[in-house]
Order: structure tokens, then C-alpha cells, then sequence
């Protein structure tokens, strides 16, 4: 491609100030170098843009025509270039965030008040139908922060490490695998298992309990909705594998018992995933920091707005 911007500003300074010269000081050009960039130009193009009437200079009918164009595009790229400067200080965005698990949702909106107050102009836009699957959405530019809990490692992601939460097995205080002091995976093959989502290999219980052990439970169901889990297993219809702190109020109410998973407890470790970039902008770095508070803090502020 031949034109560039500094070809369009100096069409456009030519025409508006009449001569080489005065063109040249808006420019911060002499006028012999201004001279050969628009002789070099013409020769590239292969026609002339100005008449050369003395020292002035009138546009030809191409010359027009560049600088009609000039005019269109000059105050759009300046434009885009505020609009950049304001993206890269956290100043004026939009910030498409999406998940892993749906529980975090729960503890989500905690973030955002403060968030807010910090960056009034950023719009924080929740992406749930990315939910479950934020790293395909993350790579095709349809989120810009995903909150992954798995160890994969991608070389074109940049990583935030969180917090860490554990894993538990939710029953009924009268169900008999409560009184045992930890769950291994084969004491869930005689049971009814309700998880948020299938199939096993996108489970956090199947992947790092079930499955290395080769068990499968005798009747599997997927319940979206962490209330409808948690009223099932009140109501005596099977068990679950949920983060502790999704159930705290249960717990301490006595409605329902939590287990640890494995003698060593089944934890999970949360990072903030975004697209690797030199530098990552500010706005971005403040809310995977707010992150890191976890959902135990969060939750809290939610309860308390």
C-alpha cells in the first residue's frame, strides 16, 4: 500500500495552508523536505496532487480526491487513537468477563461496587453463555478475562493466580455416609450424584476423583442451579460435590452436613486467564486483583448490599 497517515496530514496541511512552507511549520517539516515527501508521493502514484501556481498550491482533480478522503479519515483514526489511550489506562472500556462453574456467579457481583467506584467508565458485561467453556471464548475475542480453575497452561494466555477453595461432599445430616470422616471415590457408586453439568470429562468430581478411579455413580443428574442442588439433597433425593463456601449457610444452620473429599481434602486453585499483552491494561489488572479477595469475602459484600 502506498498512502500512509503521514501522507494523508501532509495533503491535508498542503491544501488548507496554501504553500510548502506554512504547511511545512504546522508540519514540523522544512520545506525542502516537505517538498521531496510529496514528490516522492506523486512519483508513486503517478499523477500529480497539487498545481504549482508560483508558491501556491492548488489541489488537482486527484489531489481532491486524496483530500476529501483525508478529511474522512484523519478524525476517525484520531479517534480510534483517544479511544485506545483510554482503554490502556483503564479509563473508558468494556470488560466481557465468563467462568468455569456457574457457583461463581454467586460471588461475582461482590466485585463489581468497588470495581466500579475505581473505574466508573469501564462496563463490566457478565458472558454467561460462555460459561463452562471461557478459554475457546477468551481465544476468539468474545470475553477479555476468563476465571479458570483447571491447570491447563496456554502460551498465548497470561495468568492471575486467585485463591484456592475446596471441594466437598454435601448430604443430608441422617445420610449415612455423613458420619465418615472423609469420602473416597468408590463411596459414591451406590449413590444418586447431582452435578451442575455433564459429560464427566468437563466435572471437576469426575476428573479429579471419579474417573482416576474408575467409578461411575449409580445414577448421575445435572441441575444447573446451585439452590436446586442444595434443595434436592435436603430433600433427601441423593448427594453432591459442591465448594464449601457455596454452602456455608447450610452448614452452619445444621441443615446439611459437608465431608471432605480424599484424607487430604480436594482443592481447587482459581486464576484469572486474559490474552498475553504488553501492557495488560490497567483496568484489567484491578479487577483480577478485586478477584483474589475469593468468595468467601465476596459473597459477604454481596450479602450485605
Amino acid at each position: 500500500m502506498i498512502l500512509e497517515t503521514r501522507h494523508l496530514r501532509l495533503v491535508g496541511a498542503v491544501a488548507e495552508h496554501g504553500t510548502l512552507t506554512r504547511a511545512g511549520r504546522v508540519l514540523n517539516l522544512t520545506q525542502s523536505g516537505l517538498s521531496r515527501q510529496l514528490l516522492d508521493l506523486e512519483t508513486r502514484l503517478g499523477l500529480p496532487l497539487f498545481h504549482r501556481l508560483g508558491k501556491r498550491m492548488v489541489p488537482t482533480p486527484a489531489g481532491e480526491r486524496l483530500l476529501a478522503a483525508a478529511r474522512r479519515a484523519l478524525p476517525q483514526l484520531a479517534d480510534v487513537e483517544e479511544e485506545l489511550r483510554r482503554l490502556a489506562g483503564g479509563r473508558a472500556a468494556i470488560l466481557r468477563v465468563s467462568t468455569e462453574c456457574y457457583t461463581c456467579y454467586h460471588w461475582l457481583p461482590g466485585v463489581l461496587p468497588r470495581f466500579t467506584r475505581r473505574f466508573p467508565q469501564v462496563d463490566v458485561q457478565i458472558v454467561a453463555e460462555a460459561t463452562h467453556h471461557p478459554v475457546p471464548a477468551l481465544l476468539d475475542g468474545r470475553i477479555d478475562l476468563a476465571i479458570v480453575s483447571n491447570d491447563d497452561h496456554d502460551d498465548r494466555l497470561s495468568y492471575v493466580p486467585l485463591f484456592t477453595d475446596e471441594l466437598v461432599a454435601l448430604l443430608r445430616p441422617d445420610h449415612p455416609l455423613s458420619a465418615k470422616p472423609f469420602l473416597s471415590a468408590t463411596d459414591f457408586a451406590d449413590q444418586h450424584l447431582f452435578v451442575y453439568l455433564l459429560p464427566p470429562s468437563e466435572n471437576d468430581v469426575f476428573t479429579k476423583l471419579l474417573s482416576p478411579a474408575g467409578v461411575m455413580p449409580r445414577r448421575v443428574s445435572a441441575i444447573q442451579l446451585t439452590e436446586g442442588i442444595i434443595e434436592l439433597v435436603k430433600g433427601g433425593a441423593g448427594v453432591a460435590v459442591l465448594a464449601r463456601w457455596a454452602v456455608a449457610p447450610h452448614l452452619k444452620t445444621g441443615e446439611l452436613r459437608a465431608v471432605p473429599l480424599t484424607r487430604r481434602g480436594l482443592e481447587r486453585r482459581w486464576r484469572a486467564a486474559m490474552l498475553r499483552q504488553r501492557p495488560v491494561p490497567l483496568h484489567l489488572r484491578e479487577f483480577a486483583a478485586l478477584l483474589a479477595a475469593g468468595p468467601a469475602v465476596l459473597s459477604r459484600r454481596v450479602a450485605r448490599a
